[in-house]
């Protein structure tokens, strides 16, 4: 799958990698352990409807983290999916008669273009579940092999041959332990497990918790030829399992996303890696919160969505909405209202019109104020005070500016860590 184009940032001078994350998995702040290499995995869209600020959130989010790698010097390796064949998609398609791969199609080059706009650096391998259906069949079949994956007989108009994970044998065989990720209890669990995706009450399964790895075909459903599994499609949790062992080193650096991902996708998708080989998927997981409308999270189901494409179709500049964003903490929760944009636009022109009395060891004296304050788990609203403070210590400077042939500029300095285009 084509990924999109985002011009590379200016190189900076490299920084020291004092870098420090809120592992999920631990609940400490912790070096995610590059060692000299930084590899990361974001779960990308379902593409079924259009990018709302929630999405933008995460993936701005992740972008802030490849930004700080990259002036540290680290070469990145960063791999997004898209779940271009998926129940949601499916049925989107079908209440509003539109097939399948072309509702996918369109959404995702929606979801590129934003990404475009927002300045999100392109992954290096932007993958699609329908492109990858053999590596999700064989690591189905390994687990099916190693006795931690089994097959539930048909019943009603449940076809034989959906494949499901076993949580109770993966326990047994590995270390992995349920739980490990999310920190959820089993009563947590069980009570969003269907709101995530999850079929607790289907019968056969011997724990209602046990997720799906294949499902069989059914008529009318897209299906693929599964080799062993027989004929079907992909579960979820073991779509990114499968993508991310298949193009990161295991365990690779951060496993990205949102924190409604936290149980069962991560959980799971960590486990089904461990359980193929008995290596951990990722070393640290980093979860971006919620952003909410009128008291309750964006979410596609509920409807309550600010979409980028809508803003910018009402001429709200793109780094505006990229400031707004940044201007809470990537793990909060917060909500997003009707000044939210205009306070953002404010600050962006306050820092654009510093621009004009800029001085020589200004963009040097912010990249290490910036990249300082990012060590600390990301901190952007602190890096835009940052930013606001380098703007209000111009405002007494009088005379021509003297800035104007210096190699590093602050526009590139604040474009290559923070992402906003001056």
């Amino acid at each position: 799958m084509q990924s999109w184009t985002v011009p590379a940032p200016a190189t900076v001078p490299a920084q020291s990698d004092r870098l420090r994350l809120m592992d999920t998995s631990t609940g400490e702040l912790r070096h995610p352990g590059t060692e000299g290499a930084a590899s990361l995995y974001v779960c990308g869209i379902t593409p079924y409807d259009a990018t709302h600020l929630g999405h933008a959130n995460t993936y701005v989010s992740f972008d802030l983290l490849q930004r700080y790698w990259r002036a540290c010097g680290y070469p990145v390796s960063y791999v997004q999916n898209v779940t271009d064949v998926d129940d949601p998609l499916l049925e989107r398609a079908e209440a509003t008669g539109v097939d399948w791969r072309e509702l996918a199609r369109d959404q995702t080059e929606l979801f590129r273009t934003d990404m475009v706009a927002l300045n999100v650096l392109a992954p290096d391998h932007y993958v699609g579940a329908t492109e990858t259906v053999d590596w999700v069949v064989e690591t189905v079949s390994r687990l099916v092999q190693n006795g931690t994956a089994y097959t539930v007989p048909g019943q009603g108009e449940d076809p034989d041959g959906d494949v499901y994970f076993d949580i109770g044998a993966a326990q047994s065989a590995t270390d992995w332990t349920l739980g490990s990720i999310s920190g959820m209890s089993p009563e947590q669990m069980a009570e969003v497990f269907p709101e995530r995706g999850g079929d607790p009450e289907r019968p056969g399964k011997r724990s209602p918790l046990d997720p799906l790895l294949w499902r069989a075909a059914r008529s009318g459903e897209p299906s693929w030829d599964g080799g062993p599994l027989g004929e079907g499609r992909p579960g979820w949790h073991i779509e990114c399992s499968a993508i991310a062992r298949r193009l990161l080193p295991v365990p690779f650096s951060v496993q990205g996303g949102g924190s409604d991902l936290k149980f069962p996708h991560h959980e799971f998708s960590a486990a089904h890696a461990t359980a193929v080989d008995g290596q951990p998927l990722a070393r640290t997981f980093v979860h971006a919160g919620m952003v909410a409308l009128h008291g309750e999270k964006m979410s596609k189901s509920k409807g309550n969505l600010v979409l980028v494409s809508n803003l910018r179709r009402e001429g709200a500049d793109p780094a505006a909405i990229r400031t707004a964003l940044l201007s809470h903490h990537y793990r909060s929760d917060w909500e997003w209202t009707e000044d939210s944009l205009p306070e953002a636009s404010a600050r962006l022109s306050g820092w654009r019109h510093a621009l004009e009395r800029e001085e020589p060891g200004d963009a040097q004296a912010l990249v290490s104020a910036l990249h300082g304050t990012l060590s600390d788990d990301l901190n952007a609203p602190a890096a835009l005070v940052d930013l606001d403070r380098w703007a209000e210590s111009t405002a007494a400077r009088t005379g021509s500016p003297t800035a104007a042939h210096q190699e590093l500029r602050v526009s590139a300095v604040v474009d290559a860590l923070l992402g906003i285009r001056l």
